[in-house]
C-alpha cells in the first residue's frame, strides 16, 4: 500500500511539474489556417430532392460541378426525360402541373439548382400564391415538390404520391433568432 501511495505522489508531482511553467516571456505563435490543396464541390442542393431525383447516377458528379447558369442547357432534357418517366401527371403531351408548366417548362426551372429569394415580397417555397420566392423554415418543401411533380393541374392527381405525410416538426420554431430549437 505504501508503494502505491509513493507512486501516486510521484505521478502527481511529475504531472504538475510538466504542466507548470514559470516562463512568462513565452510568445504564443499564432498560425493561420492552411487553405492550400485541392478542394472539390461534392453536392449541390438548392432545392431539396431535385438533384437526388432528376439527375441520373452517371451524371451526378458532372451536375455538381456545373455552375448554375449552365445547368439548364446541360441538364434540362435529362430532367424532362426522368420526370416524364417518373410521373403519371406528365404522361401526355401538354400535361401541366398546378403552376401551368409543361414538363419542359417545369424541368427548365428545376435544372437550374438555385434557391430564389424575393428581396421585396413574401419569402416562401409555395403558399398558394407565391412560388419559389425563397424558403421559410416552416415551408413543407418536400410535399410542395411532390405536388408539383405528381399532383397534376390541380394537385388532385396521384394523391398517394403527392404528400410525404410529414406535416409538422417535432419541435416548434422560435419566433426570434436562432429560430431553430435545439435538437434534444
Amino acid at each position: 500500500m505504501k508503494t502505491i501511495k509513493i507512486f501516486s505522489f510521484a505521478l502527481g508531482m511529475s504531472l504538475m511539474t510538466f504542466n507548470c511553467s514559470n516562463n512568462d516571456d513565452a510568445v504564443m505563435e499564432i498560425k493561420t489556417p492552411d487553405f492550400s490543396g485541392t478542394y472539390a464541390q461534392e453536392d449541390q442542393m438548392g432545392r431539396p430532392a431535385v438533384n437526388t431525383v432528376f439527375v441520373s447516377a452517371a451524371s451526378k458528379d458532372n451536375f455538381n460541378v456545373t455552375i448554375p447558369s449552365a445547368q439548364q442547357a446541360a441538364f434540362q432534357s435529362m430532367f424532362q426525360t426522368n420526370l416524364e418517366a417518373l410521373s403519371p401527371a406528365f404522361a401526355n403531351p401538354g400535361d401541366t402541373n398546378a403552376l401551368g408548366q409543361t414538363s419542359a417548362a417545369f424541368t427548365g426551372l428545376l435544372a437550374t439548382d438555385v434557391l430564389n429569394v424575393s428581396l421585396d415580397g413574401t419569402t416562401t417555397f409555395y403558399d398558394g400564391t407565391h412560388v419559389l420566392t425563397g424558403r421559410a423554415l416552416a415551408d413543407d418543401v418536400i410535399t410542395v415538390e411532390l405536388l408539383l411533380i405528381f399532383g397534376g393541374e390541380d394537385f388532385s392527381e396521384n394523391p398517394g404520391l403527392s404528400n410525404d405525410n410529414v406535416d409538422a416538426n417535432d419541435k416548434s420554431f422560435f419566433t426570434s433568432f436562432p429560430y431553430l430549437a435545439s435538437p434534444w
